[in-house]
């Protein structure tokens, strides 16, 4: 590739561009550059050659209009050595452009505005940035391209060497314009789809499922070492590491899942969860995070181990003490305290985890890949059930503290994987049953885990994550100890289990809405 001798440089985001344009400068290179761009150049002192004086052609319509000329275009693609394009650009006066630089309009940002109006959204589609950067892209070979702020040092360490960029480098940069440019276009179909919808709503399936999301980090390895994994999209927005090793696969599905528990507790008294392999395996409420703690552990003493501890509020010095007593994973909450960080950084490797925003708040859809080329897309779990959802089926009535625990435990069943039964109090998990072939079986883990953390299931509260199908699993449940029932009810069962319910005094409720996790 000959030396690089001409530059045109058109940016939105301009971190970074004038340290690089001066190196180009610096390196006789020719900039050219528009609008806000070339402002910013000229006001740093540069020499700044405007687009509508390089093409001949003004800026029009409103700035929609000028690098969509033959000059541009022309200087972009035409392949340097080739007679029938070198003779095309002599005779139409076309100069070589050896370097685009060029980030677009930010429309991901202004839809993502609150209220955003329509006519905003439109007017920040990019025409021009986009046909420059994969003009230039497609003509890598002779072109080097940059989307990105983070490659300019890169190529400005060898503009100042060399002159020039090598096939590779602008081989890696072609390919992250194309992949730019379709996460660029991915945002907007998805956006303008849901826009123009004739029945607006947030639940509008998309007629075609775009997953569009960069590379945030390597992983080691998948769930296993024999699996290649990444992590993509924009994890580091919600998510803040301020200690411990590299997060795993395994650790990324784990707190994720924690997160997802501890949110439905915000607000609430000190509440902490512990979870493995994404299940609760017991969480607390106390008038501290140390009183949490010591409910929480005390539902299972064994399976915390090499676990994923989430809480509520700020992880304070007495409950880091305690659960720096145990070998833990990850800890995820909304900030550490001094005294905290003191405590749980003396372990190298525990990795510990700020929520910066609430995962719930993000875009309310969960894509899974189920092989075969194919997807599924469902809206996230995030229905929250209350007193007045509860519809009471039994003779007797809940009593007040059973009312307080059924609300309690239906926020945690809602995150055990299926079928998942879970005997609790009003402010602690008691038994814990999840991911059994039956719910009897959930039971029968749940009621034998329960008695293996000598924890009496008298007066307790069962949470069944879908309806009993027969009346053994209230039965059980109710000669475990339970006293009550929370359900989602819609079983052509539902007379029998009710009956059974009345023949042992249980007090029962269905919610009307199940939470199947598979």
């Amino acid at each position: 590739m000959a030396k690089i001798q001409r530059a045109l440089l058109s940016v939105s985001d301009k971190s970074g561009l004038l340290a690089f344009a001066q190196t180009l400068a610096a390196a006789g290179v020719e900039l050219i550059s528009t609008g806000g761009t070339a402002k910013a150049l000229r006001d740093a002192g540069l020499t700044v050659k405007d687009i509508s004086e390089h093409t001949g052609f003004p800026e029009m319509l409103d700035g929609r209009v000028k690098t969509l000329h033959p000059k541009v275009h022309g200087g972009l693609l035409y392949i340097r050595g080739n007679a029938e394009h070198e003779a095309a650009v002599r005779e139409h006066a076309i100069a070589p452009i050896d370097l685009v630089v060029v980030n677009l309009y930010p429309f991901e940002a202004t839809v993502a505005k609150p209220n955003v109006s329509l006519h905003d959204a439109i007017e920040n589609i990019d025409i021009g940035g986009p046909s420059m950067l994969r003009s230039a892209a497609k003509n890598h070979d002779h072109v080097t391209v940059i989307v990105d702020p983070k490659d300019y040092e890169e190529v400005a360490t060898l503009v100042k060497t060399t002159g020039e960029t090598t096939l590779s480098l602008r081989r890696k940069l072609a390919a992250k314009v194309y992949a730019r440019t379709a996460a660029y276009d991915a945002a907007i179909a998805a956006h303008l789809e849901k826009a123009f919808s004739e029945q607006p709503s947030a639940a509008n399936l998309p007629k075609t499922l775009i997953v569009s999301a960069p590379l945030a980090q390597p992983l080691r390895y998948g769930e296993n070492p024999h699996q290649q994994a990444a992590l993509y999209g924009k994890f580091a927005e919600y998510f803040k590491q301020l200690h411990g090793k590299e997060l795993s696969y395994n650790n990324i599905l784990d707190l994720t899942a924690a997160t997802a528990l501890i949110m439905e507790f915000t607000g609430d008294a000190p509440t902490l969860a512990i979870l493995k392999h994404t299940n609760p395996c017991g969480v607390g409420q106390g008038t501290t995070l140390r009183e949490a703690w010591d409910k929480a552990f005390a539902t299972d003493k064994q399976a915390p181990f090499g676990g994923i501890i989430a809480v509520n509020q700020p992880l304070d010095g007495p409950c880091a003490e305690a659960i720096a007593e145990i070998f833990s994973e990850v800890i995820v909450a909304p900030s550490f305290t001094d005294e905290a960080l003191a405590v749980l950084t003396k372990k190298k490797n525990l990795r510990l985890l700020q929520i910066l925003k609430n995962p719930a708040t993000a875009a309310p859809w969960d894509v899974r890949s189920v092989g075969a080329e194919s997807y599924l897309l469902q809206q996230r779990d995030l229905k929250l059930t209350t007193a007045a959802d509860l519809k009471v089926v039994t003779k007797r009535v809940p009593t007040e503290a059973e009312l307080k625990a059924m609300l309690f435990g239906w926020r945690v069943v809602k995150h055990l994987k299926s079928n998942a039964i879970l005997y609790c109090g009003s402010d602690r998990t008691l038994g814990v049953g999840a991911g059994q072939m039956s719910r009897v079986d959930s039971s029968r883990i749940a009621v034998w885990k329960a008695g293996e953390a000598k924890l009496p299931l008298g007066g307790s509260v069962v949470c069944s994550d879908a309806f009993f199908p027969f009346p053994d699993g209230l039965i059980a449940a109710a000669e475990a100890g339970a006293t009550a029932a929370i359900q989602p009810g819609g079983s052509v069962k539902d007379p029998e289990v009710i009956a059974a319910a009345d023949a042992r005094g249980v007090a029962m409720v269905f919610t009307g809405a199940r939470h199947f996790r598979h």
